[in-house]
C-alpha cells in the first residue's frame, strides 16, 4: 500500500488543527465576571474553538484569572497591551485569529452553552457573511437602566438572505437598530475580503463597525434565537452617564461613515443617531454643549437632527 506523501499529512493535519470559531474578548478591570464568562465558552457543545483573551492593560485580577483557566483549557490564548481601548484590543486578536468563524463576546457576558454550535451549523448551511440572533440584559444595581432592547429577529425569516442595505434600513423604519457586535456570527473569510477593524480611540466604536459590515454584504441571515445574557454594569460604557466624550464619539463615528460613502442610507443612519444621541446629551454639564453643538454644525451636521431634539438638547 502506497504511503501518504508529507504534505498530505502536514495539510490534513494543518486543516484539523484550525478551530471553526475564534471567539475574541478584550479585558479591562472584569475579574469579578471574566471566570464565569470563560467557563461559559469552555463548556460549549462545539469544541473546536479558540478563546482569545486581549487584557487591555488591566489592573485587577484578571491576568490571573485567565492564566489559570489556561492551565485546564489549552483553547484559551492570552495578550497583553497598555491600556489602549476596547477596538485596539479587538484588533490584536482579530490579527491573530484562525477560525473559520468569528464571535466578538463581552467579558462579563454569558452566552448560552449550545449558541456556538448552533450559529457554526446555521452559518455553513446558508453560507453567510454573517448572521444575527437576539439577546437579553441584566442591569445590575446603579448602572443606568437602558430605553431599548436587543430583540429584532421577529423582524425578518430565518434561512432568507439580506441585503445589508435592506436590512438596516428596515431596523432604522422600525427603531430597533443594534449596532452590538456581540449579536453577531462572523465568517473571518469575509472580515478579510472587505478589510474592516474597528476604528481605535473611541468608544461607540460597535456603530461604525457594524454599519460598515452590513452595508457590504449581500448573504446575511437571522437566526431566531436569544442567546446572549449582556450585563450592563455601573462601570461600563452603556452603564455610566453620558457625557460629552460620548457626542464627541459619535460624531467620529458619523464623520467616517461619511467618509466611507455618502449614500442615502448613510445620511438615513445619521439622521437616526444623532437625532437620539443629541436628544440624550442634554444630560451633559452646560458648560461641554456650546463645543459639542459647534462640532455639529460646523460638520454640517445640523440637518440630521430633529428640531425637538435640539430644543431639548439644550433647554431639559
Amino acid at each position: 500500500m502506497e504511503k501518504p506523501h508529507k504534505t498530505a499529512i502536514f495539510a490534513k493535519f494543518f486543516q484539523k488543527a484550525m478551530p471553526k470559531v475564534s471567539i475574541i474578548i478584550p479585558v479591562y478591570n472584569t475579574g469579578q465576571y471574566l471566570e464565569q464568562t470563560l467557563q461559559c465558552l469552555c463548556q460549549q457543545t462545539l469544541s473546536d474553538i479558540e478563546i482569545l483573551v486581549t487584557d487591555d492593560g488591566s489592573t485587577d485580577n484578571s491576568a490571573d484569572i485567565v492564566r489559570r483557566m489556561q492551565q485546564h483549557d489549552e483553547r484559551i490564548h492570552y495578550f497583553y497591551q497598555d491600556n489602549q481601548g476596547q477596538s485596539a484590543a479587538r484588533n490584536k486578536a482579530l490579527r491573530q485569529a484562525t477560525g473559520d468563524y468569528i464571535y466578538f463576546m463581552d467579558s462579563d457576558d454569558l452566552i448560552g452553552t449550545d449558541a456556538l454550535r448552533q450559529c457554526y451549523e446555521y452559518a455553513e448551511t446558508t453560507q453567510a457573511d454573517f448572521i444575527f440572533f437576539d439577546g437579553d440584559v441584566k442591569r445590575e444595581e446603579g448602572a443606568q437602566e437602558l430605553p431599548w432592547n436587543y430583540k429584532r429577529t421577529h423582524l425578518f425569516e430565518e434561512r432568507k438572505p439580506y441585503r445589508g442595505e435592506e436590512l438596516l434600513r428596515r431596523v432604522l423604519n422600525e427603531r430597533k437598530h443594534s449596532c452590538v457586535v456581540w449579536l453577531l456570527f462572523i465568517r473571518r473569510s469575509y472580515l478579510e475580503r472587505i478589510k474592516l477593524l474597528f476604528h481605535e480611540g473611541i468608544i461607540h466604536e460597535d456603530e461604525l463597525f457594524t454599519t460598515k459590515l452590513t452595508l457590504q454584504s449581500n448573504r446575511v441571515y437571522c437566526l431566531k434565537k436569544c442567546f446572549v445574557t449582556h450585563r450592563v454594569r455601573p462601570a461600563s460604557t452603556m452603564g455610566t452617564r453620558f457625557s460629552r466624550y460620548n457626542v464627541d464619539c459619535y460624531l467620529t463615528v458619523i464623520d467616517e461613515l461619511l467618509r466611507y460613502h455618502r449614500s442615502p442610507i448613510i445620511h438615513k443612519f445619521a439622521r437616526y443617531t444623532l437625532t437620539l444621541v443629541f436628544y440624550t446629551a442634554h444630560l451633559i454639564p452646560f458648560k461641554d454643549k456650546p463645543a459639542v453643538f459647534w462640532r455639529a454644525v460646523s460638520s454640517g451636521y445640523l440637518k440630521y437632527i430633529s428640531l425637538k431634539s435640539q430644543l431639548v438638547f439644550w433647554l431639559k
